[in-house]
């Protein structure tokens, strides 16, 4: 079998498109988290850290990294995605995420809950990616290098906890905003950096890859997405006119 090794291509434009859809999700996660903590009936809590999770977990994680591999190319061979283990990331993004807000919503606030909380929400970008990379089909193999690996899960799990000290420790617009630009940071910085860690070995040998094409993974997903930030936005707006409105 003839092996031949490839790496993976990108250009500025998918990165910052990618970084601003990781900075739109993180942003309002991060506002649906402060929301939750500030809700009295756990009802509430759990129905805004589910929300956040959705925003963070499916719209500024999974949906990011899929922007950004449209960027991804074996030149000539033809690349396809397992949709199983697509929407399977997807479920782990969401999951963990969700487990992490869940240590600084939906219980009392400590220094030490915020730090496993921003490691989970590190751990869920990491455990997506990779995830995310194995449903990838090709004439080949992909294999990385584990000293990247190592430093894309630090940035993730660093960027999330310091995204979450924002938003919880430093309650200002501005800490808000810079949350968001750093938990964008964490989703793209991770991404890049466990690109850079990749290896492709080509084998013209082996059979036809069978999947969809990731622009086929990404456009409904965009769209469906386009739908659940307004609905959140909408959301959000609305009950805190709704809670300006109520009686002191």
């Amino acid at each position: 079998m003839n092996h031949e090794l490839m790496h993976s291509s990108g250009d500025v434009s998918t990165l910052v498109i990618a970084y601003v859809v990781a900075v739109i999700g993180s942003l309002i996660g991060l506002a649906c988290m402060a929301r939750a903590r500030a809700e009295t009936q756990r009802s509430a809590k759990v129905r805004w850290t589910v929300f956040g999770a959705l925003a963070i977990g499916g719209i500024g994680i999974w949906l990011m990294h899929f922007i950004a591999m449209l960027g991804f190319d074996v030149p000539g061979a033809a690349v396809k995605y397992s949709a199983p283990l697509t929407a399977l990331s997807a479920v782990v993004a969401v999951a963990v995420v969700g487990l992490g807000l869940s240590l600084v919503t939906l219980v009392r606030f400590t220094r030490v809950r915020l730090v496993l909380a921003g490691a989970l929400a590190g751990l869920g970008v990491a455990g997506m990616h990779y995830l995310g990379m194995s449903a990838i089909r090709f004439k080949g193999e992909i294999g990385y290098d584990p000293a990247l690996v190592a430093a894309s899960c630090a940035i993730a799990v660093v960027a999330a906890t310091a995204a979450f000290w924002f938003t919880l420790v430093v309650k200002t617009t501005q800490a808000t905003a810079a949350a968001g630009l750093i938990m964008g940071v964490a989703v793209t910085g991770m991404h890049y950096t466990g690109m850079a860690a990749v290896s492709v070995t080509s084998d013209p040998a082996l059979p036809a890859p069978q999947g969809t094409t990731v622009f086929d993974l990404v456009f409904p997903v965009f769209v469906i997405s386009g739908l659940i930030v307004a609905a959140l936005l909408w959301m959000l707006f609305t009950s805190s006119d709704e809670a300006v409105g109520e009686p002191a």
